[in-house]
């Protein structure tokens, strides 16, 4: 079974666990270690033979062409992950329709490639926003990776089916949700992030195991490339539960992730969901 493998592209400073901290405006100013965690995960994905999906934001790509070109030329897609971590349920639609579609072209001019997917920042598209499935469609986007159907006090869309899902059902958009597990009635998030720093290594080979073996799907994993980097500056001002979610466990990271990717298959996010696509479109037949 092939799974899915994302990576979404940014930077220390521009996490939701610190936009009530530091300012959009100081960005620029501050320490930039993309580049130097981007390549890194690159190279661990060589190792293991392993393809991704990029979900970047345009803010990165402005300032990243290069690094964007060399993650193309090395066989991985490149997706958008909106303009600057707004979340979607922050916008009206016309602010949404903005963002997806000035990230996207800063993303396909610094990359060279077409971008036909997309991730919401935060996973933030839910039941609040029913209008930004429309507006993907209008702009073209072939599918989405942006619900998490749990219930999180950052995030979540607990009505929202697990698996691929036509979120409207005149137009060929999938949403791709990220991972989860089922354990005594309950939805448990397993699609990495946070959750595979702090929790123990074998919660989430039992987690995919589940998705592959007993329900036959594929798995959505994602991480971000701040998460490999103990060295990156420290934020003192934030809340201690967002800092302690930060940074616990980054030191553990990469030695975890490269278990991961070895003992599982592989694959872009746009090739799962035209896999995704045929299925659904198969069990509607």
């Amino acid at each position: 079974m092939v799974n899915g493998l994302s990576v979404d592209v940014e930077d220390w400073f521009q996490v939701g666990a610190f936009e009530d901290v530091i300012e959009r405006g100081d960005w620029a100013g501050l320490d930039d270690r993309v580049d130097r965690n981007v390549r890194e995960i690159l190279d661990l994905f060589d190792e293991a033979e392993a393809s991704a999906t990029f979900f970047t934001l345009g803010w990165v790509a402005k300032r990243h062409g290069t690094l964007l070109r060399e993650v193309a030329e090395r066989g991985h897609e490149i997706a958008s992950h909106g303009w600057d971590h707004r979340r979607v349920h922050t916008m009206t639609r016309t602010e949404f329709a903005e963002d997806i579609r000035k990230a996207r072209t800063e993303i396909e001019d610094a990359s060279g490639t077409r971008v036909t997917g997309y991730r919401a920042p935060s996973f933030s598209i839910d039941q609040r926003t029913p209008w930004a499935f429309m507006e993907l469609v209008e702009q073209g986007y072939t599918y989405s990776s942006s619900v998490a159907p749990v219930a999180h006090d950052h995030y979540g869309w607990p009505e929202a089916p697990r698996f691929a899902f036509q979120p409207l059902p005149w137009a060929d958009l999938m949403e791709i949700p990220v991972t989860t597990a089922m354990f005594g009635g309950k939805r448990l998030a397993a699609g990495g992030g946070g959750f595979f720093r702090v929790l123990p290594y074998g919660f989430s080979r039992w987690a995919i195991r589940q998705v592959n073996r007993r329900e036959g799907r594929p798995a959505v994993f994602y991480f971000h490339p701040w998460e490999i980097d103990p060295g990156q500056p420290r934020v003192a001002g934030a809340p201690i539960k967002s800092r302690l979610r930060h940074y616990t466990n980054l030191d553990k990271m990469a030695p975890k992730l490269r278990q991961l990717i070895h003992e599982f298959a592989w694959g872009r996010m746009d090739v799962i969901a035209h896999r995704e696509r045929n299925r659904v479109e198969a069990e509607a037949a």
